[in-house]
């Protein structure tokens, strides 16, 4: 009788694992893979076996953190068919998270001073406050995934030298941002012009001064910032073709991400100066996803191929002068919407660290993937929100949309 094909690669692979893990986690790594002696074809056992593998590593690493809240983690990790509403303090929720449970991040922050619930004293301690919620936000991104972070430019005294209003200017938020980020981590990759359209400000026209040194343009746009997490790690992973873990490390392909070369003689896949199959974490998770119901649509591609991309701000205020979104500062569900199509899978976890109006869940859900919104204003928002939630929803989903709620 033929030899199961996980024996073949548990044999070449056992000095690896026995390297790799402890006795203790060795012995459930074994039990963990048992069912896949049940498989018979070997393709099915490699693909398998590769992925039970790379799970188990990310729940051995995720042990590292101690400060996880179980409630809170159990919450998000509840399968439903509705989206979840975490309400709290986004630095404190975030730090009750699991280390590299999140696939995908897309939010836009509160501007500093810009809304009368969103006050600093100066902006160096709004970007301190900001970079503790970043740090703790590239925690909780898988590795290899994406953070898109919307800001803008804005027109205030930064509070340090005077408060008077002579002390007012244009404050580069997103340059600011980009230091923060890259400063806790994460690789600066793109950055997106959204063209807002008109502007609608009077301010800086100087109409009746037509000369040098009076002219200065009203922002019409704001930055749609890609950043990538690639948290550089030695953890060998198994060759996509042949399964075994009989793998040398090659290079790093990019910042952060390390690279991997199969040195199993017998792998199905050999070059012809006799070099084996080279693989990233990254490509095995990109790889494997490249199937139909993932495709992306030629015009979403092409509404996005240019870094400037012009669409309307969110209209909040009705005929009425009311306020139907109930939010002061929504934005736009093309840029959640391009952040869950680019750079998630369907079935993932999505999450807006600053939940606002929860445009992010909504799309989100939309887009058959899990919702995450964390809001700290419970009180100004929730009616208002959890109304715009179903409201965005009705027309696709039953109106009566499981809405879950998690108070922190």
């Amino acid at each position: 009788m033929q030899s199961h094909y996980l024996n073949k690669i548990l044999s070449i692979s056992e000095p690896y694992l026995k390297n790799g893990f402890k006795q203790k986690s060795l012995k459930e790594f074994f039990a963990s893979i048992d069912f896949i002696y049940k498989i018979k074809n070997r393709d099915n056992i490699i693909k398998l076996f590769s992925k039970t593998y790379v799970d188990f590593v990310k729940k051995d690493y995720q042990k590292k953190y101690k400060r996880v809240k179980k409630p809170l983690n159990d919450f998000i990790e509840k399968k439903d068919d509705g989206i979840k509403i975490i309400w709290g303090d986004c630095l404190k929720v975030l730090r009750g998270m699991p280390s590299e449970s999140i696939h995908c991040m897309a939010t836009s922050p509160p501007y500093y001073n810009a809304r009368d619930y969103s006050v600093w004293d100066n902006i160096s301690d709004y970007l301190k406050d900001m970079k503790k919620i970043i740090r703790q936000a590239y925690r909780v991104l898988d590795n290899h995934r994406v953070f898109v972070f919307n800001v803008g430019d804005i027109f205030d005294n930064d509070n340090l030298t005077t408060k008077s209003v002579w002390g007012k200017r244009r404050l580069p938020l997103g340059a600011y941002f980009i230091k923060i980020f890259e400063e806790v981590g994460f690789t600066f990759v793109d950055d997106f012009i959204w063209d807002k359209g008109e502007v609608q400000s009077e301010r800086h026209k100087n109409g009746n001064k037509p000369y040098p040194f009076y002219q200065y343009p009203a922002n019409c746009y704001e930055h749609i910032l890609v950043f990538h997490k690639h948290r550089l790690e030695d953890t060998r992973y198994p060759c996509p073709i042949c399964g075994c873990l009989k793998v040398n490390g090659n290079t790093q392909s990019e910042i952060g991400i390390r690279s991997w070369e199969c040195k199993n003689s017998e792998c199905f896949e050999r070059s012809k100066s006799n070099r084996g199959k080279r693989f990233s974490l990254k490509t095995i998770m990109t790889q494997s996803h490249q199937k139909k119901k993932h495709e992306i649509s030629k015009e979403f591609i092409k509404k996005w191929r240019k870094d400037i991309v012009r669409f309307s701000p969110v209209i909040k205020i009705n005929s009425k002068g009311e306020n139907r979104l109930g939010h002061t500062a929504p934005f736009p569900e093309d840029i959640p919407e391009f952040a869950i199509r680019m750079f998630s899978y369907k079935g993932e976890k999505i999450l807006d660290p600053f939940g606002g109006s929860f445009t992010s869940v909504i799309a989100a859900k939309k887009l058959e993937r899990i919702g995450i919104g964390i809001e700290i204003n419970k009180s100004m928002f929730r009616e208002a929100s959890i109304k715009n939630i179903k409201n965005k929803l009705k027309d696709i989903f039953n109106p009566d949309i499981k809405i879950s709620e998690f108070n922190f």
